[in-house]
């Protein structure tokens, strides 16, 4: 008999059987661990079916967490014509992937999931971080530091000298603005007499 069960999780209705691997909204948990799904919906195989009203009290999906990741891209592009209004925003919705271990049709309690054993994939992925952390922490040869300082140094140099002349420009450029402004004022006093007469 092969049995399946509707559940709810995230605002959708999800068809499982026992060993499918589903995609569901993002739950919390980590790869590896259990989770227990207690909105059963329907329950059924190949003789009968059970539908909730709405739910189905005693029944229960147990499941193992393979994969916490991202969805594809989906672009969003907002446009008003004549409006010169145009928006285009990417979202990448949050996914959890599930492995269902068992389908329980009455006296599902929660808290009962045995943690899942972890696999070879997960073992390696955490001795290979184990080990590549003291790489990381190691101290810094000496020569690296040398040539980040001299770096620093050389580049406050380069800064100092560019900064320099540009301040003398700058000065230039207000004595000449002085001269100009004061030859005007003495050719409109030179001119004033004269519209006088």
């Amino acid at each position: 008999m092969d049995m399946f069960a509707v559940i709810k999780t995230g605002g959708k209705q999800i068809r499982v059987r026992k060993d499918d691997v589903v995609v569901v909204e993002r739950v919390a948990g980590d790869a590896g661990g259990a989770i227990e799904f207690d909105n059963v919906l329907a329950i059924g195989d190949d003789k009968t079916n059970t539908i909730g009203t709405p739910l189905i009290e005693g029944a229960g999906v147990r499941a193992t967490i393979v994969e916490q990741r991202q969805g594809d891209k989906v672009i969003v592009f907002k446009k008003q014509r004549r409006k010169n209004y145009r928006r285009r925003i990417g979202h990448r919705q949050l996914e959890t992937v599930i492995r269902v271990d068992e389908i329980v049709a009455k006296g599902f309690k929660k808290g009962d999931a045995k943690p899942a054993k972890p696999t070879a994939k997960t073992e390696t992925k955490t001795e290979s971080k184990a080990e590549a952390a003291p790489v990381k922490d190691a101290a810094k040869p000496a020569a690296k530091k040398a040539a980040k300082s001299t770096a620093k140094k050389t580049a406050k140099k380069a800064s100092s000298t560019k900064k320099a002349p540009v301040k003398k420009a700058a000065a230039k450029k207000t004595t000449t603005k002085k001269k100009t402004a004061a030859g005007k004022t003495a050719a409109k006093s030179r001119t004033a007499p004269k519209t006088k007469k």
